[in-house]
């Protein structure tokens, strides 16, 4: 094998990528990212209308995207998301498995209708949309990457609500680690990403609830989801073709006080 000097690239182009949780906060900025280094970009949420607004702006851009109505508690619509995207693009070859909840609540607190809901988006949806995606891959003989969005509070809880917000979190870190090993003949690469707290609808309503918590994180600031973007393209690009079940923690230091 040979590599060019030095081996980095960001082209996407002729790459097919379903990003769910596309309507707003992370998962629109990885989308915009993602037709920007020129994938065909399939936008996955239940907000149809803000995914519609999304994808022709990408269009006027120059770039290629199709809103793709999807509820991440739906397994029969998860399956649907792939087809659809399938069908209007070609093979997806990048999923970016971003959607999730938080449940700001303390576990014993929980009803059971809410338990399901988190645990249905954070842990079944991505593993679900990972097998339906690998399995066509594997079919096809044609790699892969996946990312499944996990986060800081995987690692780190302090007890203060959202435990099984934690644990779901930590289970998308144990899933990429397995999927990987099951995929890596295949040439599907199965890694994650941590974000800590990064600027977004989610967060936007964490604060109201709680006020600034920057003030306890060592450099004092909440993320740009722009500080993103170097990880993700690394992970779904050409480059870290040998990196396979790897969760990256980009958490400004956050967690680890």
């Amino acid at each position: 094998m040979s590599f060019p000097l030095p081996n980095l690239s960001t082209d996407l182009s002729g790459r097919t990528a379903l990003v769910t949780g596309a309507s707003s906060g992370l998962g629109l900025r990885f989308a915009r990212v993602l037709a920007a280094c020129g994938a065909r970009v399939a936008l996955a949420a239940r907000r149809v209308d803000r995914l519609e607004e999304l994808a022709a702006e990408i269009r006027a851009g120059g770039g290629q995207a199709c809103a793709v109505a999807m509820d991440a508690t739906d397994a029969d619509q998860l399956v649907a998301a792939v087809e659809t995207t399938q069908a209007e693009f070609g093979l997806v070859d990048i999923l970016v498995n971003n959607a999730g909840i938080p449940d700001a609540q303390r576990a014993h607190k929980m009803p059971l209708e809410l338990i399901d809901r988190v645990l249905d988006i954070n842990v079944r949806a991505p593993f679900i949309l990972s097998c339906e995606v690998a399995r066509r891959l594997i079919a096809a003989k044609a790699p892969g990457r996946i990312v499944s969005i996990s986060s800081a509070a995987a690692y780190d809880y302090s007890g203060g609500g959202a435990a099984l917000y934690s644990i779901s979190k930590a289970a998308v870190v144990r899933m990429t680690e397995a999927l990987s090993v099951e995929w890596a003949r295949y040439e599907i690469n199965v890694n994650a990403i941590a974000p800590g707290a990064f600027a977004s609808e989610m967060m936007d309503g964490m604060l109201a609830r709680v006020g600034d918590i920057s003030k306890s994180f060592p450099r004092q600031r909440i993320g740009d989801p722009a500080q993103l973007d170097s990880t993700l393209l690394y992970l779904v690009g050409p480059t870290s073709d040998a990196v396979t079940g790897t969760c990256i923690r980009v958490d400004d230091g956050q967690g680890r006080r």
